[in-house]
């Protein structure tokens, strides 16, 4: 179908001039695209393999949003959310339009929410093939050719890595940016192969627009077990959200995006994004069957040049190898990606100190405490500079996506919460026994079963110990979890060096939480370490 046919063309966000432009391209011909022009290869079991270059991850610091009269009163402007004036994003993008001329183009038109009534249109425009691939992968594609005909994007991404800011003139941090203007509804990504800036930049567009529509937006995966409990599980890159919500027992909603709205849960993708490094057949059988299938986008993830067998295990490029797939190719992925309100919430934290508890139940103080808090360990890779496990605190376990203040987003979910009675939970899925580079990371197995019995009820009734120092109840006993195993202290031989490094974790939750003084109820603050 040419441009000519369609209701609203490329000519609407600027751009002329393009050699040829691939509309809405099917999951082989964009594997023929990508070959062709020698952006991946095909490994032996059929998925496509492709390099991100020198950015293995996202470039928080390169993110900046037109400050512009219709949103900026909504925006907590600061460190995450960095204003960029509007006549600056004009020159860019009069300069990038121009370094599109005579290049070809790969669009794909499709939508973000799985509700009809939240989704939002989208168009995502690219000059790598294997990016548009994944963008069909990431959002939910428009497949009836009529429909796609008249699709009208409310927002539109263009997404140029080979056109890279000029710092001075452009006033960006570096080469590379990501710039929201919510006014002309458009982001523009330059100067970053690393795909992953697409999918980050409509879930902030998302943050934005759902709570005007009392919606909760959530850095969070889901699931529904048979009676229709949904669970949801917040947490950073590299705590377990993709891993843990795949359960052959429950059926997957999605892996990272949703919304909370006063009907249930939706995802906002039609796909799943997981990291790939180390994966196990053992552990992780369904995610690790998405390295064997045709579609599927690996990135950085190591192929023999003779055989394209694949090495999972290889780090050589980055810790943050990475996998792009369809939800349908997760045998027990929920049709239609919706459910109903959720019956329990898990936080995930990877703790780098080694001393949080592996499970605790937190009381609706305590929940709002830990959501506000967003305490875990950025993993290696997921970010440009972090090599290694690094403390942090991130607001709502998802800061750097987080348009309004925080409190906003507590507060909607706080109020659901409370109205549909929701069991809380923390879990740590970081290290046990010692703090990273001493101790090991907790056990897969035995984080799934402290899951499945909080998701079952069969923590409901046991004994609970509090934590003297993170104030935290902690089940005494989980079926088939070593009962040592729960209290992190008895894991670790030097108790005395326990105490120190839990003692420097707690002071870390109260300056942290210093911010949020005279904003939130006392009974939040008390909810936290003594």
């Amino acid at each position: 179908m040419s441009q000519g046919d369609r209701r609203v063309g490329l000519e609407s966000v600027g751009i002329e001039g393009a050699s040829q432009i691939y509309w809405s391209l099917s999951v082989p011909a964009l594997y023929e695209q990508a070959v062709r022009r020698s952006e991946g290869v095909i490994s032996v079991d059929g998925p496509i393999v492709c390099s991100t270059g020198q950015h293995t991850g996202r470039s928080p610091n390169d993110k900046f949003i037109v400050k512009e009269p219709s949103s900026s009163a909504h925006v907590a402007w600061g460190k995450v959310n960095r204003p960029i004036d509007a006549q600056a994003f004009d020159g860019l993008q009069k300069r990038m339009l121009a370094h599109m001329r005579g290049k070809d183009l790969f669009v794909q038109d499709c939508w973000a929410g799985a509700d009809p009534e939240f989704r939002l249109p989208i168009r995502i425009i690219t000059e790598r093939a294997w990016h548009s691939l994944f963008a069909r992968h990431m959002f939910i594609p428009e497949n009836d050719a009529q429909k796609r005909m008249n699709h009208e994007p409310q927002f539109t991404v263009i997404d140029v890595p080979s056109f890279t800011a000029t710092k001075e003139t452009d006033k960006t941090n570096s080469e590379v940016f990501i710039l929201l203007n919510f006014a002309k509804k458009l982001v523009l990504i330059g100067g970053t192969n690393y795909a992953g800036e697409i999918k980050k930049s409509i879930f902030t567009v998302m943050n934005y627009i759902l709570p005007l529509k009392d919606t909760m937006p959530m850095h969070c995966s889901a699931n529904v077990g048979a009676k229709g409990d949904v669970a949801l599980f917040f947490g950073l890159s590299g705590t377990g959200k993709t891993t843990l919500s795949s359960d052959p027992d429950r059926q997957l909603i999605g892996d990272d995006e949703h919304g909370w709205s006063t009907k249930g849960v939706f995802n906002f993708e039609g796909g799943c994004y997981a990291k790939m490094i180390r994966l196990s057949a053992e552990a992780e059988p369904q995610i690790y069957e998405t390295t064997r299938r045709f579609g599927t986008v690996l990135e950085n993830v190591t192929c023999d040049p003779a055989t394209r067998a694949l090495d999972l295990n290889d780090d050589a490029v980055t810790e943050n190898t990475r996998g792009a797939y369809p939800l349908h190719f997760i045998d027990n992925a929920l049709p239609g990606s919706q459910a109903g309100h959720p019956t329990n919430v898990v936080m995930l934290t990877a703790d780098a100190f080694g001393v949080l508890p592996p499970i605790a139940r937190l009381s609706p103080a305590g929940a709002m405490y830990h959501f506000l808090s967003g305490y875990t360990a950025k993993v290696a890779g997921t970010e440009r500079g972090v090599t290694e496990p690094k403390a942090t605190f991130s607001t709502c376990f998802g800061a750097p996506f987080m348009v309004w203040d925080p409190n906003v987003y507590a507060k909607l979910l706080g109020e659901r919460i409370a109205k549909h009675n929701a069991k809380v939970w923390l879990v740590n899925t970081g290290w046990t026994g010692g703090p990273y580079g001493t101790g090991k990371r907790m056990k897969i197995a035995h984080t799934r079963a402290m899951i499945t019995a909080a998701l079952t009820g069969q923590l409901d009734n046991v004994k609970y110990q509090l934590d003297p120092i993170f104030n935290l109840e902690v089940p005494t006993a989980v079926p088939d979890v070593p009962a040592d195993a729960l209290t992190p202290r008895n894991t670790w031989a030097d108790k005395a060096a326990y105490d120190r490094q839990a003692a420097i974790l707690a002071e870390m939750f109260r300056r942290n939480f210093q911010k949020f003084a005279g904003q939130v109820d006392a009974d939040l603050v008390a909810a936290g370490p003594v």
